[in-house]
């Protein structure tokens, strides 16, 4: 059942790992991204603690929306203190990388959480069925809401006096999607794929982005 678990929150996010790290015209060191992933799952312990704080004094759509927002500000200081505040972050795409990384880390311990509860209520059949959708929900959820994050971050890697403000932008924005999200897959049960869909176009435009991220000079 344990290793279920695991491989239910593993295997989602390695494949999207290597997705997205094969779009790096130049690779970053293996070590780093090792320990930004870690820090991402690492960032999931305070988010839970932070999430059940909120809880005890916030309800209702409120409550979802500071969760969103302690998430994403969590992935980002995850990336930040394990890569971009380092010699490695030496590009703009970088910073979607990091952000794109430490996002995985985070959704992989936070599925392996999921479908470890579902095994545990409903069965096998029930964690394998969580499983598959949050691999096409909840891990792509964290890497297009980090992603925002770091776009917002490149954009700004030439114009460092633009760097705080694109940040919250980031966040922000960030955040009202993580928000959305979780609020639709709520209030809209039995409707779920439908939802999916533009998380989909979402992750389609980060791509076309991150292939405009790359091209950036610094007269841009």
């Amino acid at each position: 059942m344990i290793l279920f678990s695991i491989a239910v929150g593993i295997l989602p996010t390695i494949f999207w790992l290597w997705f997205w790290l094969k779009e790096d015209p130049h690779p970053e060191p293996k070590r780093i991204l090792l320990l930004t992933f870690l820090y991402g799952i690492a960032s999931t312990i305070p988010a839970i603690l932070g999430e059940y704080i909120t809880k005890i004094f916030v309800t209702g759509s409120l409550m979802y929306l500071f969760w969103a927002i302690i998430e994403e500000t969590l992935k980002y200081y995850a990336a930040k203190k394990a890569a971009l505040d380092k010699p490695f972050y030496d590009e703009p795409v970088d910073a979607l990388v990091y952000l794109i990384t430490a996002a995985l880390g985070f959704a992989c311990l936070e599925n392996i959480l999921f479908s470890f509860n579902d095994f545990l209520k409903t069965g096998i059949l029930a964690g394998l069925l969580t499983g598959n959708v949050r691999f096409i929900g909840a891990t792509l959820l964290h890497t297009a809401s980090s992603a925002i994050v770091g776009a917002s971050l490149a954009f700004s890697f030439f114009h460092k006096e633009k760097e705080h403000y694109n940040v919250i932008g980031g966040l922000l924005l960030a955040s009202f999607l993580h928000f959305l999200f979780n609020y639709s897959i709520i209030n809209l049960k039995g409707n779920i794929f439908k939802i999916f869909i533009p998380l989909w176009i979402l992750i389609i435009v980060i791509f076309f982005v991150f292939e405009k991220i790359k091209r950036l000079k610094g007269n841009q």
